[in-house]
């Protein structure tokens, strides 16, 4: 099958993973149509990410005052049989990014999630540590903020940062009956070791009430990647 167009390209950077434990009968009014979740060893993850987009361009080319920009979603991760082969991948609940245009773009024409929100990160490499912080303000400022070595390593196969980090298509659920696939391209990332971390949001307030409970969670895993440039193909729909 011959691959779709490169749609965007970017750097996805520094990407900072908060992983919970979540009831999934919670995620299932949230699945897209034809997906089912996708679960490691009896646990369903949803997943708290901020990180950096870098250098994006749109069909090549780099729109003025929206290369560089922070973006934080809460997303949850799903699977679809195609020809009999599992294809795995994540939903989103919702992205919050610091730009206006983005979020009218892919809510519009995508039936994307998007929220347009002041933001703000932090990146201080002070050898031997690294300290990531994105923050975002809905009425009052969320913040997730991971302490790790500046050191990478490789993610090893099979594991909880395998199956977190490895998943290579996009789903969103355009209605009832209809879904969007897009296919997401990366080489495999490296992480850093986290040594500590603050997470202070208002689950309840930023993405709704089914996840309020969330802002009283500790999270079952918290993951500092760090990312690499990334290619996302034209979508379809199924």
């Amino acid at each position: 099958m011959t691959a779709k167009s490169a749609f965007l390209t970017a750097e996805w950077r520094k990407l900072a993973i908060a992983n919970y434990s979540i009831d999934a009968d919670l995620l299932k009014p949230f699945l897209p149509h034809h997906t089912e979740l996708d679960i490691r060893e009896d646990r369903c993850y949803v997943s708290l990410v901020g990180f950096m987009f870098l250098d994006t361009r749109l069909r090549s080319i780099k729109i003025p005052l929206h290369s560089n920009f922070e973006e934080v979603n809460l997303r949850f991760y799903v699977r679809y049989k195609e020809n009999g082969i599992w294809k795995r991948g994540v939903t989103f609940i919702k992205e919050i990014v610091p730009k206006r245009m983005l979020s009218f773009v892919a809510n519009t024409l995508y039936k994307e999630k998007y929220e347009t929100l002041p933001m703000s990160h932090s990146w201080i490499t002070n050898e031997p540590f690294i300290e990531v912080e994105y923050k975002w303000k809905k009425q009052t400022w969320n913040s997730f903020k991971i302490k790790a070595e500046a050191s990478e390593t490789p993610v090893n196969i099979n594991s909880e940062e395998d199956f977190i980090t490895e998943h290579y298509w996009g789903y969103t659920r355009v209605n009832k009956l209809l879904t969007s696939e897009y296919g997401v391209e990366h080489p495999r990332w490296n992480v850093h070791k986290v040594i500590d971390y603050k997470i202070d949001v208002d689950f309840g307030k930023v993405y709704g009430n089914t996840f309020s409970f969330l802002s009283n969670e500790i999270p079952c895993s918290v993951m500092l990647a760090e990312g690499s440039k990334i290619i996302v193909r034209s979508g379809s729909r199924i």
